[in-house]
């Protein structure tokens, strides 16, 4: 079976820190996957492996089926893969329209679904709600438009794979609804999507997997409900005694 997405005993260490240990895992095409861990358990770094911004210090990661292990990132981007990133850093002399038009040119497909480049790039800030906002600078914009206006950036080369991370961070109660449905209609337009995420109402509200990382390698894996009740991963979070209890 070809999977979307595959790392294959992938390691990675910063000195004497395994930030990544033998980490194995698959992405089916087509799903929603969450990725979850405490503070710490290689989930970001994870990320960085997969997109070139790290390389591995072993293994292997497949996209589609083609290993694509130690390519830089421009390279990776261009196959199909977009991310978000933890801390948003969007081109703050840029408009909204202008940062997203620099995802499509740079993305996987620009020329997917027929769109000019001007109207892809509109149509991305529309599904995020920021249509209206498209002339403003990015510098304008609050720490939570930045995450919708980061997600629109990815989403707007059509890619195959979008990762997605931590970008429900800081959002508020109300917010976390609409967060859990974009993810949802992103998939829905054919595109596999991974989530880093910390949100537990989000994780089991719009994956269809769960994979638990613990100090670089894979704790627990499954559907999101029988995940969060492990006792191993609940250990991971909140210690032994909560385990227990």
């Amino acid at each position: 079976m070809t999977f979307m997405l595959e790392l294959v005993d992938v390691g990675k260490s910063f000195g004497g820190l395994r930030a990544l240990d033998g980490l194995s895992l698959q992405v089916r095409e087509g799903e929603i996957l969450g990725l979850i861990g405490p503070n710490g358990s290689g989930k970001s770094t994870a990320f960085n492996v997969i997109t070139g911004s790290l390389k591995c210090d072993r293994g292997s990661v497949l996209f589609a089926g083609d290993d694509i292990t130690g390519l830089p990132p421009h390279r990776i981007a261009r196959l199909g893969i977009a991310r978000t990133f933890q801390m948003v850093r969007p081109f703050s002399n840029l408009t909204a329209l202008q940062n997203v038009l620099a995802g499509h040119l740079f993305g996987g497909r620009p020329g997917g679904g027929g769109y000019e480049p001007r109207d892809a790039a509109m149509a991305a800030l529309d599904r995020v709600g920021l249509a209206h906002k498209a002339d403003q600078p990015a510098s304008a914009f609050t720490i939570v438009e930045r995450k919708w206006l980061e997600v629109a950036r990815a989403i707007a080369g059509n890619p195959r794979l979008v990762l997605l991370d931590e970008f429900m961070a800081g959002l508020t109660a109300q917010e976390i609804p609409r967060a859990v449905e974009l993810i949802k209609s992103v998939r829905e337009s054919g595109v596999t999507v991974v989530v880093v995420e910390h949100v537990i109402k989000a994780i089991t509200g719009a994956c269809d997997r769960v994979v638990v990382l613990d100090a670089g390698r894979k704790l627990a894996e499954g559907p999101p409900d029988e995940v969060v009740e492990n006792p191993a991963v609940i250990e991971a979070y909140l210690g032994s005694r909560h385990a227990r209890g």
